[in-house]
C-alpha cells in the first residue's frame, strides 16, 4: 500500500523576520521591475525610449525650483496626514476618514479667514486658525471613536461615512460663501490682504509649511516611542483585554488617540487652506486620506520612512502628470503609470513577510 503524501507543490509560510538590509533590498528590486514594466507600458503607447521618458518624469517633478516646491509642498501635506493616522491605525481602530477630518479642517479654516481675517492681527489669527483647525479635524475624529468605546459600532465603515458628510458640508459652505455669486465657488479668499494666508519663511513660500510638517513628525516620534500614551496605544493594540488586565481605561485611550489623530488630520486643512490653495472646495482633501494610509502601511508607522514614501510617490505623481502633457496622452496613462509603480511597491512587502517553498513528496 501507498503511503505516501502528496503535499502542495508550493507552501506559504510566514517569515521569522528579514534582516532591515534585504527588507530595503527587497524594495529596491520591486521599484526598479515597477520601472521595467513601466518601460514596457510606455514603449508599446507611445513608442517611445523609456530612459526619455524617465528623464521627464524627473524634470517634471523637480527639474525647475517652482516644480521641486510645488512636490515638496504635496510631500509635506501628504506626510502630514500620514502622520495623523498613524497613532490610529497602531491602536488598530481602522479610521479611513482622514479625508473627512482634513475638509473638516478646511472649513475651519476659511471660516475663520473669512469672518476674522480683518478683524485680527496677523499673528493672532494664524493661531486661532491653527487651533480651530486642529479641533475641528478632532471633533471629526472623536464622534466615531466615542461610538467605538462605548458601543463596539464598525470604526471602518462610520469613519468612511464622515468622509461623505464632510463633502455635504463643504458644499454647503461653497454655496453659503460663494463668491462672487454665481460662480459655484468661493474663490480666493482674502487675495486682496491675504489675511489668514501663512506668509513666505526664509524666502521659501512654503517654508512654514516645512516647519510645521517636521514639527509634527517629531511630535509623533516622540510621542509614539517616548510617551505613557504612546505605550497604551501599543498595548491596546495588541490586545484590548491585555490593556485591560494591565488597568488601561481602553475606552479613554481610544477617544483620545483618534482625536489626536483627527486633529492633526484637520491640521493638513489648514495647511491647504492657509498654506497652499487659499481656497476651500469639496476635492481639496485630494485622496490624501486614503493614499496616506498605504504610506504609513508601507513605513510600518516609522515617520522618517513616511517622509520618504511620501515625496517619493508625490514624485512619480508629479512626474507622471509631466509626461501625459509632453506626450500627448491622457491622465489615465499617469495614472497607469503610478498605479504599477505602486502595485510592485506594495506587492513586494508580500516577500517581506512571507516565503514560498517548493516541496515534493514525502513519506507519512
Amino acid at each position: 500500500m501507498d503511503n505516501t503524501v502528496k503535499e502542495p507543490l508550493i507552501h506559504l509560510s510566514k517569515r521569522e523576520d528579514m534582516p532591515s538590509g534585504k527588507r530595503w533590498l527587497v524594495r529596491i528590486a520591486a521599484i526598479f521591475l515597477s520601472l521595467v514594466v513601466c518601460a514596457g507600458f510606455i514603449f508599446m503607447i507611445i513608442k517611445m525610449n523609456p530612459v526619455e521618458v524617465y528623464e521627464g518624469i524627473v524634470e517634471g517633478a523637480v527639474g525647475t525650483s517652482r516644480r521641486f516646491w510645488v512636490t515638496a509642498r504635496d510631500a509635506l501635506t501628504l506626510l502630514c496626514v500620514a502622520v495623523a493616522v498613524t497613532p490610529a491605525f497602531k491602536m488598530k481602530f481602522w479610521n479611513i476618514g482622514a479625508e473627512g477630518q482634513i475638509l473638516m479642517g478646511c472649513v475651519a479654516s476659511a471660516a475663520m479667514m473669512i469672518y476674522a481675517g480683518n478683524a485680527l492681527p496677523t499673528g493672532v489669527l494664524l493661531v486661532l486658525i491653527f487651533l480651530c483647525s486642529f479641533a475641528a479635524g478632532a471633533i471629526w475624529g472623536v464622534i466615531p471613536a466615542f461610538f467605538k468605546a462605548k458601543w463596539n459600532t464598525n470604526e471602518t465603515l462610520f469613519t468612511l461615512m464622515l468622509n461623505y458628510v464632510a463633502m455635504q458640508v463643504v458644499t454647503f459652505c461653497i454655496v453659503y460663501w460663494e463668491n462672487p455669486v454665481g460662480s459655484n465657488s468661493v474663490g480666493i479668499i482674502n487675495a486682496p490682504t491675504k489675511a489668514g494666508w501663512l506668509p513666505p519663511l526664509f524666502g521659501l513660500d512654503y517654508g512654514w509649511n516645512l516647519v510645521i510638517v517636521l514639527l509634527l513628525t517629531v511630535f509623533m516620534f516622540i510621542y509614539m516611542k517616548r510617551t505613557k500614551h504612546g505605550y497604551e496605544i501599543s498595548v491596546v493594540g495588541e490586545s484590548e483585554n491585555t490593556a485591560r488586565y494591565a488597568g488601561i481605561n481602553v475606552g479613554k485611550v481610544i477617544i483620545r488617540t483618534v482625536g489626536i489623530s483627527g486633529g492633526i488630520a484637520g491640521l493638513a486643512g489648514f495647511i491647504l487652506v492657509s498654506g497652499s490653495s487659499h481656497t476651500i472646495s469639496t476635492s481639496t482633501a485630494g485622496g490624501r486620506g486614503f493614499t496616506a494610509i498605504i504610506v504609513a502601511w508601507l513605513a510600518k508607522f516609522n515617520v522618517w520612512a513616511m517622509a520618504v514614501i511620501s515625496f517619493l510617490l508625490v514624485f512619480m505623481q508629479q512626474g507622471a502628470i509631466q509626461i501625459a502633457t509632453q506626450y500627448n496622452l491622457n491622465e489615465n496613462a499617469s495614472d497607469v503609470i503610478t498605479g504599477i509603480i505602486l502595485f510592485f511597491v506594495i506587492g513586494c512587502e508580500f516577500f517581506i513577510n512571507y516565503k514560498l517553498e517548493f516541496r515534493g513528496k514525502h513519506s507519512a
